[in-house]
């Protein structure tokens, strides 16, 4: 047999993140019961579920806040275990959540290196600070900011959350997580927050975006992971699904199936298929404590 008759290797990138089997325990109450997740750079992934599925315990485990307690986790297909938000920055991992965690009364440029100040000598370095955060928004296309020395307090709920995303990718970031990005906006700031999440994964970077409005999610996701009761109903590619597929599988945890079925599970050669997610009664019943996500 000649080589040209060998099948051609793989030679497709491995995703930024993905989680395989992911479980998290609070005493009782079983938050996530086998979670699975696939972000791959270059797009973003929704991650969408009802209140109480597991959506923010599931982000905060990729953060560091809470380590799993079973499960595979594979940053650019290197197995790791993320145990602090050290750990999650040093790969990459950055997070704004849905407070912003902005202070009013510093300017743009202090609030993007709040924490990570740079340095010259004894003193800050604000000229160089200044350049990296002027940097960081034009590569952004940010043009909604009067000035960067303006402070929070005086930015519009819109451009607040520009300058959280901003701070999110201004140190080399490859995975960046949004927590209900365009939660209080307006439509004007809407559009122009979700213009800046699909500009940071058409700059190469992996975004998931957690969101409970299916214009948004559809609008600018290349692939939508749903979960119900913790554990993943299904992640399937945007395209080839719809609003009322995704809205049933968010209630009953399956689409176009009988009661009770139960759907074929995540492959890790296969990662958009979908996943087990339909709960036994004892499990339904265990996890109606979940926390809130």
């Amino acid at each position: 047999m000649t080589q040209a008759a060998h099948a051609a290797p793989d030679l497709a990138p491995p995703p930024t993140l993905e989680v395989r089997g992911g479980r998290k325990n609070f005493g009782a109450v079983h938050a996530l019961r086998g979670v699975d997740l696939v972000a791959r750079a270059g797009e973003v992934t929704a991650l969408v579920g009802d209140n109480g599925a597991g959506k923010s315990t599931m982000i905060k485990c990729v953060a560091g806040i809470y380590p799993f307690d079973a499960g595979e986790v594979l940053f650019e297909g290197e197995a790791t275990h993320i145990s602090s938000p050290a750990d999650a920055n040093a790969l990459g991992v950055e997070v704004v959540y849905q407070d912003l965690a902005l202070c009013d009364n510093l300017d743009i440029v202090h609030n993007m290196f709040l924490g990570r100040e740079l340095k010259k000598g004894f003193r800050l370095d604000e000229s160089a600070m200044e350049t990296r955060a002027a940097e960081v928004l034009a590569s952004l296309s940010v043009r909604t900011v009067r000035s960067i020395r303006q402070h929070v307090a005086s930015l519009s709920g819109g451009q607040r959350q520009t300058v959280a995303i901003a701070r999110a990718v201004l140190w080399n970031s490859k995975l960046v997580i949004l927590d209900e990005p365009t939660a209080a906006l307006g439509v004007a700031q809407t559009e122009q927050v979700l213009q800046l999440v699909r500009r940071l994964a058409d700059a190469g970077l992996a975004v998931v975006l957690v969101s409970h409005n299916m214009n948004d999610v559809f609008e600018v996701a290349d692939s939508i992971n749903v979960l119900y009761l913790g554990q993943t109903a299904a992640q399937v590619r945007t395209k080839d699904t719809s609003r009322t597929e995704v809205i049933e599988l968010i209630t009953s945890g399956s689409a176009g199936m009988a009661p009770g079925a139960v759907a074929p599970k995540i492959s890790p050669d296969a990662p958009e298929r979908a996943t087990s997610a339909t709960a036994t009664t004892s499990d339904a019943t265990t996890t109606n404590g979940s926390t809130s996500a």
